[in-house]
């Protein structure tokens, strides 16, 4: 589909008093507050508004009785795409936020209690990895080195480019067919190591942006390249203070943040986007209008009022969506030092019940596998003194291949992961427990406007990755952008940290002439 109109002819707009371009940004989660700071870095008078009380979206922050939450993402894997947001204006991120390393990255631990830590020293890597097979250790080189060329391919080339045409879809095809993106993470993973807890070990990542290890293109196996290059990292004060730190470096570019005012519409005229209305009547005319929100939701909902909304917002719904998540967050009255801050554990299944969970059965599983975050581990601020926060998540499937009833079901389904964890993680876990707060599918539905629930957008597999994904300008549209996991390249926060400089340099390009004067 070719634009109606070349955004390099777009006229000026009601520009803001200083005579600056104005754009509005959707959704205050990481990727629409990157893409924020990067507009008005540029030189436009950008205003960020979000439906909810804080700013966060998936990295929401909940609060009780002294217990600090983070809503979302907790593992910060490329600080430097971060840090490259205060470096566009001279600033050091260093003075708005601090990272703290964590190690090991993760534990995984199964139920017959074998552990495996991934460690950030290789020599101790290498060593779990010996004492299952070592004849491993030689094969995980290969996929180390595997891994570190799909980074330079993947993320450091293509991870920042907005794939506005099939033609660069086509100059990227050698690479990826010589990288056999066409493989499966799991599958590729496997033809390196042999053990098969070493493949659990170096496929499960590809969970944590939503994608099914069995069927996501390998070319997210770049995922162990990217945490051994640059670690893991968790932000002193939680997620939470990251997303503060962001918001305030915002401001002090000059931004402008509106809290609890819900976009309802995105207003057009012919094939341009002409402002945004919200739920309280606010209203506001801008030059471009960019959507951190759910792509579907941003097409079916906000541009229902355009031909282009009603077709495309129908054409997204019949792309295959990510797995939906329970969460509970938990604090207890003891505190347990010894823990690792992040915790994978295992079921007896794998490759059966990840299937489930991305529709097969088309039910919620018996059993689970869980991801625990123990921050306190690393920064015990999270909780009171001599307590400790937590929170458990649990992929379950989307709302359109398990129709349960979250409200309902969703109690049982706590307690179910409470006697889980007592028996294989925390010993008292429920004489100890003081407060607990769950997000189930039915909350990524209504608070954050996903469609089906999805916690991740569209999944990625090859046959909606980079130009098959929602574009970072829209093809009609020639001022509507679009940024997050929806987009080029995805999700997790370097993939929507990276989908807003995909998004801005599209955006310069077609505001040259504008930010010039």
């Amino acid at each position: 589909m070719n634009a109606a109109i070349d955004p390099a002819d777009i006229a000026a707009a009601k520009q803001g008093a200083d005579g600056k371009p104005t754009a509005i940004v959707i959704g205050a989660g990481f990727g629409g507050i990157a893409l924020a700071i990067r507009l008005q870095s540029m030189g436009f008078d950008v205003t960020l508004a979000d439906n909810r009380d804080k700013p966060g979206g998936r990295a929401y922050v909940y609060e009780e009785d002294g217990f600090k939450f983070d809503g979302g993402p907790t593992v910060i894997t490329d600080p430097n795409c971060l840090r490259e947001l205060w470096e566009l204006s001279g600033r050091k991120m260093d003075d708005y936020v601090t990272l703290l390393p964590v190690d090991p990255f993760y534990r995984l631990q199964w139920e017959d209690g074998d552990t495996l830590d991934y460690w950030e020293s290789q020599e101790r890597l290498e060593s779990e990895i010996a004492q299952r097979n070592p004849d491993d250790v030689k094969g995980y080189r290969k996929f180390l080195a595997y891994s570190q060329e799909l980074y330079r391919e993947g993320y450091e080339k293509l991870g920042t480019t907005a794939f506005l045409k099939f033609r660069q879809m086509l100059q990227a095809a050698p690479q990826l067919v010589r990288l056999r993106a066409d493989k499966s993470v799991y599958a590729m993973v496997s033809k390196f190591v042999k053990n098969e807890r070493v493949r659990q070990l170096l496929s499960f990542q590809s969970l944590l942006v939503g994608g099914n290890p069995f069927k996501t293109s390998s070319i997210y196996a770049l995922i162990h390249a990217l945490e051994r290059k640059s670690g893991v990292w968790f932000a002193q004060g939680g997620t939470g203070a990251l997303v503060d730190g962001m918001i305030r470096l915002f401001e002090d570019l000059g931004g402008t943040v509106k809290l609890s005012t819900e976009i309802t519409d995105i207003r057009t005229d012919d094939d341009r986007v002409t402002g945004v209305e919200a739920a309280d009547g606010w209203s506001m005319d801008a030059d471009l209008v960019a959507s951190n929100a759910d792509v579907v939701h941003t097409y079916s909902k906000l541009l229902r009022g355009h031909d282009r909304g009603k077709s495309y917002g129908r054409s997204l719904t019949k792309k295959s969506h990510s797995m939906s998540l329970f969460v509970l967050y938990f604090g207890l009255k003891t505190t347990h030092p010894d823990m690792k801050h992040h915790i994978i554990l295992l079921g007896q299944r794998y490759r059966e019940l990840i299937a489930e969970i991305f529709g097969k059965g088309r039910k919620v599983p018996e059993d689970f596998s869980l991801y625990l975050h123990a921050p306190c581990v690393t920064d015990p601020s999270m909780a009171p003194e001599g307590c400790s926060s937590y929170y458990v998540l649990s992929p379950v499937p989307h709302l359109g291949h398990a129709d349960v009833d979250w409200d309902t079901f969703g109690e049982a389904y706590t307690d179910k992961i409470l006697d889980y964890l007592e028996e294989h993680a925390i010993p008292n876990l429920k004489r100890d427990l003081v407060v607990r707060k769950t997000l189930t599918p039915f909350g990524f539905r209504d608070e954050m406007n996903t469609h089906l629930g999805s916690a991740f957008s569209i999944e990625p597999v090859l046959t909606q990755s980079a130009w098959f994904r929602p574009h970072n300008r829209d093809d009609v549209l020639g001022n509507m952008y679009i940024v997050g996991a929806g987009t080029h390249p995805g999700a997790g926060v370097p993939g929507v940290v990276g989908a807003a400089k995909a998004t801005a340099g599209v955006v310069a390009d077609d505001f040259k002439a504008a930010l010039a004067r």
